[in-house]
């Protein structure tokens, strides 16, 4: 049983690595999205960035599907993509992980939406803002073994060896 698992999964990285990381990322997507109508979940500005992030991935895994010449590009980019989603979710459970006190003396990058602090400050100014963090993004509202940030940087992580490793084996 397990022996199989292992070489299905073999198979797909080794035939079907942009698809599965295509799908995955999307699914990521749409289950946070769902989740949010779900349990009546407001997403903070750092969730928002984070689910760029997997479109991100999404988006060069699905063309990578489509060029196959382009593999060390796309590979390349997934890697950046994760690596931008990695930074955003590491601070985000940094954020969560501070004390009550640490976390009422945080700056308020998280107060605004997203889309109106790239409005009001710009793109990268929005995005920095942003990533300072702030109380509503240092909020936990969901637990399933971790939160979502820590589910997301532990996805970022597998994308980021993945496609790490299959850039420099050329494969």
């Amino acid at each position: 049983m397990i022996r199989h698992l292992i070489n299905f999964i073999k198979t797909v990285y080794q035939n079907y690595f942009e698809i599965a990381s295509c799908l995955g990322a999307i699914s990521i997507i749409l289950l946070a999205i769902l989740m949010d109508n779900l349990l009546g979940l407001e997403a903070c500005p750092m969730c928002i960035m984070t689910r760029y992030a997997f479109g991100a991935i999404a988006i060069v895994s699905f063309l990578g599907i489509v060029t196959k010449k382009l593999f060390r590009l796309n590979k390349f980019l997934v890697v950046l993509s994760s690596l931008a989603g990695i930074a955003v979710t590491a601070k985000q459970v940094y954020l969560q992980n501070l004390s009550p006190e640490e976390i009422a003396n945080l700056a308020m990058g998280c107060g605004m939406p997203l889309e109106t602090q790239i409005e009001y400050f710009g793109l990268i100014g929005g995005i920095a803002n942003a990533y300072k963090g702030g109380p509503t993004c240092a909020a936990e509202n969901w637990r399933f073994i971790f939160n979502f940030a820590e589910w997301g940087l532990i996805f970022f992580i597998i994308f980021f060896l993945s496609s790490a490793s299959k850039l420099i084996k050329g494969k």
